[in-house]
């Protein structure tokens, strides 16, 4: 069963999909996991077929668009702040212990890629989530600063930096929103971009699994609150509650999980799923059903067995 919901996150009402499993149950609480969208996607996307699967084996989960994108409040649109994306998964879990169908004492956390990293964060300093995973998780500092493979010149970066200064002396000037393109505009353009920058484009440029409230941009001012962050800052004070990495094995982002990994000091495991791409785990039914397997066996580990 899915219900629509909101929910507010600082000062701003997040829209929402609450998926309940439909199986006959007694009506009693039960474990719930927040299910956070990687950068640019919205619930309808990869947030919620997790949420989905997960529902279907037991689980009331939650899956919701961060503020400014999706189908959520906030101005302007395509604002990608990392200390406002924690704050709406902390916000999606205080809704959670609201519901009478979530455990209060039982919830969990998912993200997905740039929620990935922005989970570990929440994670680590909210103790009302027992346990934390990720599916092919990056840190969007990074990723921006460092390129999605770890190899770019910083040149690159400072550059998109010295473009995200202009963008704000212009918005000053005449109050407009200066943006930057997420992807290629055209499937040569991604060719040329290699192998990941084409599987992203494929996602959400083609009927793959292209969504309207998809962001297709970001704003300028989301760089420079993105430069700074470090989304595994906080990791040691993630322990003792136990950290599951889901990885594809030939996704080019995967450094950033081995990189997380050695920082938790906690119990953790770090998941390979052979012969998947970074987005292959987004949708790709062979990846995603061994990848929703450990991750209902990891929570129905440290959450079911904890009632």
């Amino acid at each position: 069963m899915i219900t629509d919901v909101t929910f507010h996150s600082a000062g701003l009402d997040l829209a929402g999909h609450l998926y309940t499993p439909d199986d006959g149950g007694t009506g009693s609480p039960r474990p719930a996991i927040v299910v956070g969208h990687p950068g640019g996607g919205v619930k309808e996307q990869a947030a919620g077929l997790y949420a989905r699967r997960l529902a279907e084996r037991g689980f009331v989960t939650l899956a919701f668009d961060a503020a400014f994108q999706g189908a959520s409040e906030g101005e302007p649109r395509g604002l990608e702040d990392p200390a406002h994306r924690i704050e709406d998964l902390k916000a999606a879990v205080s809704f959670l212990t609201t519901r009478a169908e979530a455990d209060t004492g039982r919830i969990g956390a998912l993200g997905i890629c740039a929620s990935g990293g922005y989970a570990l964060a929440a994670a680590s300093t909210d103790q009302r989530i027992r346990a934390v995973a990720t599916v092919s998780a990056t840190d969007m500092a990074r990723q921006f600063r460092d390129g999605a493979d770890g190899t770019q010149d910083p040149a690159v970066f400072r550059a998109m930096l010295e473009a995200a200064a202009a963008a704000r002396t212009a918005e000053a000037r005449d109050g407009g929103v200066r943006t930057f393109p997420i992807f290629p505009a055209t499937e040569e353009e991604a060719h040329r971009g290699g192998p990941h920058v084409h599987d992203g484009w494929e996602y959400y440029c083609t009927p793959r699994a292209e969504h309207p409230r998809a962001a297709k941009a970001l704003t300028w001012s989301s760089i420079d609150r993105i430069a700074a962050f470090d989304t595994f800052a906080a990791l040691p004070l993630l322990a003792p509650r136990p950290l599951l990495m889901v990885v594809g094995r030939e996704a080019v982002t995967a450094w950033m999980c081995v990189q997380a990994f050695q920082r938790s000091t906690g119990p953790k495991e770090l998941h390979w799923i052979d012969g998947a791409s970074h987005v292959d785990l987004y949708d790709k039914n062979e990846f995603v059903t061994p990848a929703v397997a450990r991750l209902a066996g990891f929570f129905g580990t440290h959450l079911v067995a904890a009632a």
